[in-house]
């Protein structure tokens, strides 16, 4: 099963899902037993050479699966999402490129097939996420360093599961490292029903959190309104209602947003920032509007606004204890090092 998140509707990501779910089906059969003897089945996967348009660049492969050495783990996919990271990835403007030629995707769920014989963290059966971004997770199966994969609990949702290392774990560190909020605290956020912003209203719900959640206008809004409140959302606004001169009194029944999170940019984020109480911080992860952030000189001068970005590669990186270094031979085929699938010699 592969998911298809954030893009869908897309034309790229349509494609993407298309040729994931055909890629699904012709590699594996939902019976096919776990164990370290076990065949390796024909792996296919999502592989682009250069950057570019996903629907023109990437392309579904066969290729070869690696023999499992002694770090090595041999991990079956089980479902993998498509992000905006993993399309700005392909097209070059991401903060984190890898080696060409890669396999796309940098998030998804894999159950562990077999393992080298120094691996001691996994061992088969076991049910497996990516460590960090660039992993490579669009393909039915492949191997990858232990040391590159986290073990999590098999009685996750398989979807959950799939979607487990990005969306929550921005909501989370956003809502604890920026600002010192105590419950009852308010938080505003833009794309509220995206990945991340579904996860701060869950998170912020467990805290004691209360949220502002901003939307777009669309003909089912009671529909969305009401899913976002079985989260945990207390309100539920879309941008025009946020623009409204009303939304003064809003704010008089409720304490003034000391955080708020941006995924848009543009006039939505102009929106968060004219709300947030005096020395509060805004926390931009995303530009879905491709269009700055402005804030105007009173704002920064008369409330002393902060301006803040996260990205939470860098913040796994600035938080991740030194490994050892290791020199891994580059695998044929030209594929990143620390996923050893690699194409077919030539017939």
């Amino acid at each position: 099963m592969w998911g298809c998140g954030a893009l869908l509707g897309a034309r790229a990501g349509l494609r993407l899902c298309r040729e994931l779910f055909l890629a699904w089906n012709r590699g594996w059969s939902a019976a096919a037993p776990y164990s370290a003897s076990a065949e390796p089945s024909r792996v296919r996967a999502l592989v682009y050479g250069h950057h570019g348009d996903p629907a023109k660049v990437v392309e579904l492969k066969n290729l070869e699966l690696a023999a499992v050495g002694g770090s090595d783990v041999h991990v079956k996919m089980l479902a993998a999402p498509i992000n905006p990271s993993d399309i700005n990835m392909i097209q070059g403007n991401y903060g984190l490129l890898p080696k060409l030629p890669a396999v796309g995707g940098n998030e998804g769920v894999g159950q562990v097939v077999a393992v080298g014989s120094s691996v001691t963290g996994v061992k088969p059966g076991d049910w497996v996420i990516p460590a960090s971004a660039g992993l490579g997770t669009w393909q039915t199966e492949a191997v990858f360093s232990e040391e590159a994969l986290i073990s999590i609990p098999r009685d996750l949702p398989l979807q959950s599961a799939a979607t487990l290392s990005v969306n929550p774990c921005t909501a989370y560190r956003m809502l604890m490292d920026f600002e010192q909020l105590q419950p009852g605290d308010c938080v505003i956020q833009n794309a509220s029903n995206s990945g991340v912003g579904q996860a701060v209203i869950q998170i912020a719900a467990a805290l004691g959190l209360r949220t502002v959640n901003v939307v777009r206008d669309r003909p089912d809004l009671q529909k969305l309104t009401d899913r976002l409140k079985s989260l945990g959302a207390e309100h539920v606004l879309t941008e025009e209602e946020l623009r409204k001169h009303e939304m003064k009194n809003f704010f008089k029944d409720m304490p003034p947003p000391r955080l708020a999170l941006n995924s848009v940019g543009g006039k939505s984020s102009t929106e968060l920032l004219r709300h947030l109480a005096p020395g509060g911080t805004m926390v931009t992860y995303g530009g879905m509007a491709k269009q700055p952030v402005i804030a105007s000189v009173s704002q920064l001068i008369f409330k002393d606004l902060k301006l803040r970005g996260f990205w939470l590669s860098q913040w796994k990186k600035d938080h991740s204890p030194e490994p050892e270094p290791v020199h891994h031979p580059s695998p044929p085929g030209g594929l990143a090092a620390q996923n050893v699938t690699r194409p077919p010699p030539p017939s």
